[in-house]
């Protein structure tokens, strides 16, 4: 295997005879990231926070994982097709400008799960080695992390593919360990208690783990060749995130339901005896590679923003590691300040998380599938102007508002309960209704604004319009 070298573009189009890899890279990328501690720990909340018994607990992450996943793969298939990260292509739903409320949105996404995963880290390597402090043990991870995104989309690539073999045998042997050496209770599947919340609660975590994954998956398509195909990279992105997730999520629940507690860390090093440190060192290992993924989407979508604002800026590796370096620190902070009361700033981190993601996944899916069928002039993405897409796409600003507003009174967490919420006695339906009403409400204005939903001719825009960086 070649060493990967630094990777020099950043938001740029990526020209046919620089397209390289296979659609089962696509499987290793999404498998290999998502076994790490924090997918265990969202598999722990199904038994923890909202105390399901086992059976039902495995049953909720798998529906939430086979759903959520479809959104996330549909939009893998859009890297291939356009060449660009997910954000910029995001440009041709919202405008320009107006794509950059939802850009700072995914921002603030990214350097959550940043510090999610950094505060996970560290403590990992703080149970491996007590000598290393939490705060240090982030400090590691992060570092680890800022390296690969300096290097960028092939370092990542070929750090996934190690792990989808390292994590995915550690993974297997931490089962193996709990099942037939450690031992379970007897009373193990009728511990919890089965309730509307709990399962619709376990449900949407599972699913926002693959919808979260919806506003950068194509990042990581985007050096495929056209030919790739939408139907083999659909498949190998879902077949890769879906696999990768349910398994580290039914281990958490497994853990939550054994040991309980609020502490689902330290609960899989209780269960792993004798083989705990490599169990965590390796999944600290993985969560270097997922921040690693997380930190160069994040960098992409502060050079889209910040190409936004000023045409002239054109960033390349140098530009990328400095905004990383930067975002690195902010998400540092965060890790710091929330690292004693994690469990309960993540789930609440979750819950937001998914109603304002919601309406954005059913935006872009509907234009790029049902409105343009993925048809789209990529030069108007970098005009000051937005060429045929504007500086603002009033239907899909539109659409989003009323995507968001349609979900409030369905919100349920510990920061604020919606009046239906309540009603149904806390359980959490908003991103099912914020997918069903937005959808056709933008499929309709998409399609009533015609002006906005035909391909832009390039011959008609003047060769010194364009600013592709």
């Amino acid at each position: 295997m070649a060493a990967p070298t630094v990777e020099v573009r950043t938001i740029d189009q990526i020209p046919e005879n620089e397209r390289h890899g296979r659609a089962r890279d696509l499987f290793t990328i999404w498998f290999g990231s998502n076994i790490m501690v924090l997918t265990v720990v969202t598999g722990a909340l199904s038994t923890t926070v909202y105390g399901l018994p086992l059976g039902w607990a495995l049953l909720g992450i798998l529906i939430g994982n086979l759903v959520g996943g479809i959104f996330m793969a549909l939009h893998s298939a859009q890297g291939p097709q356009l060449g660009v990260p997910q954000m910029v292509q995001t440009r041709g739903q919202f405008g320009v400008y107006g794509s950059l409320l939802v850009v700072v949105l995914v921002i603030i996404m990214y350097a959550g799960y940043f510090a999610s995963n950094l505060v996970l880290g560290g403590q990992s390597l703080h149970i491996v080695a007590p000598g290393v402090s939490v705060p240090l043990g982030i400090v590691i991870v992060g570092v680890v992390s800022v390296v690969a995104t300096i290097f960028g989309y092939k370092l990542i690539h070929t750090y996934s593919k190690i792990m989808t073999v390292t994590a995915g045998l550690a993974l297997l042997l931490a089962f193996c360990w709990i099942l037939f050496v450690h031992g379970v209770p007897t009373d193990l599947f009728g511990r919890g208690t089965v309730s509307a919340t709990g399962m619709l609660g376990t449900i949407s975590a599972a699913a926002l783990w693959q919808i979260a994954y919806a506003p950068y998956v194509s990042d990581y398509s985007r050096y495929m060749p056209k030919g790739t195909g939408s139907k083999p990279s659909f498949w190998a992105t879902y077949g890769g995130c879906v696999l990768g997730s349910v398994l580290p999520m039914i281990l958490g629940a497994l853990t939550g339901a054994i040991v309980g507690g609020d502490d689902p860390v330290g609960g899989l090093a209780q269960l792993t005896p004798g083989i705990s440190t490599v169990i965590l060192i390796v999944l600290s290992l993985g969560v270097a590679n997922t921040n690693a993924m997380n930190l160069y989407c994040g960098v992409l979508c502060v050079i889209t923003v910040g190409q936004t604002l000023r045409r002239s800026w054109v960033p390349r590796a140098g530009g990328r590691a400095v905004v990383a370096v930067a975002v690195f620190a902010v998400a540092l902070l965060l890790a710091l300040a929330g690292k004693d009361n994690f469990l309960v700033v993540y789930q609440n981190f979750i819950a937001l998380l998914l109603y304002v993601l919601t309406p954005w996944t059913a935006i872009n899916l509907v234009d790029y599938y049902l409105v343009r069928h993925g048809e789209y002039d990529v030069m108007s993405f970098f005009r000051a102007d937005g060429g045929v897409y504007g500086r603002f796409n009033g239907p899909a600003i539109i659409a989003y508002v009323v995507g968001i507003v349609v979900q409030v009174p369905f919100f349920s967490s510990d920061l604020y309960t919606g009046p239906v919420a309540d009603l149904l006695g806390g359980v959490d339906v908003s991103w099912i209704v914020g997918l069903l009403i937005t959808c056709p409400f933008y499929y309709l204005a998409a399609k009533r604004w015609s002006s906005r939903t035909q391909p832009l001719d390039p011959a008609a825009v003047p060769a010194d319009a364009t600013s592709n960086p």
